[in-house]
């Protein structure tokens, strides 16, 4: 396992640690490195951006959903192969689940795999004073090793040099490089609709703008050398020494409306013996007839809808995979395609599988964001009662029903708990998006219910 690895992290949210991540990236392939990349807790959209820039299927860090040995699980395993790690934190680098500990944090994650830190700093109209803040981070906790800075948003080289000598002086530490202030090198608005733009290589351009910006200005060198850290070893928490045969088949819907999983869950469904095909309901693809269980996650984005109101045959497949009691697990945006409709922020309406009644309306801001815990109830499937799990909510959509319905689960967050979802036969449908290695069982209970689903299809 490679142990050259940094954490890219900020004394705040908004001052370029996604800019300063992906260009690193970038730049260090460039050279011919095999790099790997991380994102400090749930976000489930910058690593897309990671995703694109290295090759290499990017992971989430988060020690509040499921702890420090499954942290230390993940990351080995997302690690093998790569010569270099590069984790991107979240919001500051103390900021969690909470203001009275690292919890959650980008500073937990460093404690918790050993990895030293770059600390991005806007230095917009500071000199001397970016020294006092960075020995504020210094201090605060004796348990993180910030081994160099990153001076973004300055306004010429003698104002980073001012910097410089400040920091290099009263920190003890390096800045490994800097950006001046610059309108075209900010990333691209982070939403849904990102997608599309990705696979479609429109960012290609503004990657290698990045890499060439980040190897004239940035000691590739120094860091490389100081990201030296001890090795992590991974003990198997979330996946058991023993993998199960291929027990069932699950059809997961994967395409530009349907692309937001987290990779523990599909990879954990395999270990625990399902067999994983995907298909395209954006193309026209129905339901594989060879399923016996169907998952459909979220990400559907304005730019989707028209082309997938189209495709009759694939909304008809999943209404007939639903009624037939068929395991399904809809989240986010899955959750809304199960809908009789949705409209769009400019008043366009689409029609949708119909299979939950009530209809989703997309809002111009943010209807939904943070973590929730998450408790079962009698019936699901998945998440029965007494059972809980850990998940985020993160979306633009409001959800009108047009009765009652049975919810599929009870989510906690910062705003209490609420009943969220629907519960119908063996559907179970919702906003929030669970994160497996929260509770591998899930994943295993799942399999079970889809041999016990194949098993009545064959009259056993």
């Amino acid at each position: 396992m490679s142990a050259r690895r940094i954490i890219v992290a900020g004394t705040g949210s908004g001052v370029g640690k996604t800019t300063v991540t992906i260009g690193l990236m970038a730049a260090y392939k460039a050279l011919g490195y095999t790099v790997q990349g991380f994102k400090c807790g749930p976000d489930y959209i910058d690593p897309t951006y990671q995703t694109a820039v290295t090759g290499r299927l990017a992971r989430n860090l988060d020690s509040w959903m499921f702890g420090a040995a499954g942290v230390q699980e993940v990351f080995s395993k997302g690690v093998e192969g790569a010569e270099i790690a590069i984790i991107e934190g979240v919001m500051g680098l103390f900021d969690g689940k909470d203001p009275l500990s690292n919890t959650g944090s980008a500073a937990e994650i460093a404690m918790i795999t050993h990895t030293p830190i770059l600390l991005v700093v806007d230095c917009g109209g500071m000199a001397r004073s970016a020294a006092a803040v960075i020995k504020g981070f210094q201090t605060l906790s004796p348990d993180i090793h910030i081994c160099g800075v990153v001076a973004n948003q300055v306004g010429s080289k003698g104002h980073y040099e001012l910097i410089r000598q400040a920091v290099e002086k009263e920190c003890g530490i390096p800045i490994i490089g800097y950006l001046l202030r610059d309108d075209t090198l900010h990333m691209p608005e982070r939403h849904l609709g990102l997608i599309p733009a990705i696979e479609r290589g429109d960012l290609r351009e503004f990657f290698d703008r990045l890499s060439r910006t980040i190897k004239g200005s940035f000691d590739l060198q120094r860091l490389y050398e100081v990201m030296s850290a001890d090795p992590v070893e991974g003990a198997n928490v979330l996946f058991p020494a023993t993998k199960l045969k291929k027990r069932a088949r699950i059809a997961v819907a994967r395409d530009a409306a349907f692309h937001s999983y987290y990779p523990e869950n599909l990879e954990l469904l395999e270990h625990f013996g399902a067999d994983i095909v995907y298909f395209s309901p954006l193309k026209g693809e129905v339901v594989p007839e060879e399923a016996h269980s169907l998952y459909i996650g979220g990400g559907l984005s304005e730019e989707c809808l028209a082309a997938l109101s189209e495709q009759s045959d694939a909304r008809e497949s999943v209404r007939e995979a639903i009624a037939s009691g068929m395991p399904v697990l809809a989240e986010g945006g899955g959750f809304a395609f199960l809908t009789q409709s949705i409209e769009t922020v400019s008043g366009e309406v689409y029609p949708l599988v119909g299979i939950a009644p009530g209809k989703v309306k997309m809002q111009p801001r943010l209807t939904a964001l943070g973590y929730r815990e998450i408790f079962g109830v009698e019936g699901n499937f998945l998440l029965g009662l007494n059972d809980q799990a850990k998940g985020h909510e993160f979306h633009y959509f409001t959800f009108e029903p047009t009765f009652e319905l049975n919810p599929c689960y009870v989510t906690k967050g910062m705003r209490g708990k609420k009943e969220e979802g629907i519960l119908q036969a063996n559907l179970v449908a919702g906003f929030t998006q669970i994160h497996f290695a929260s509770n591998p069982n899930l994943a295993e209970r799942w399999v079970d219910c889809c041999v016990q689903y194949k098993e009545k299809l064959l009259g056993l």
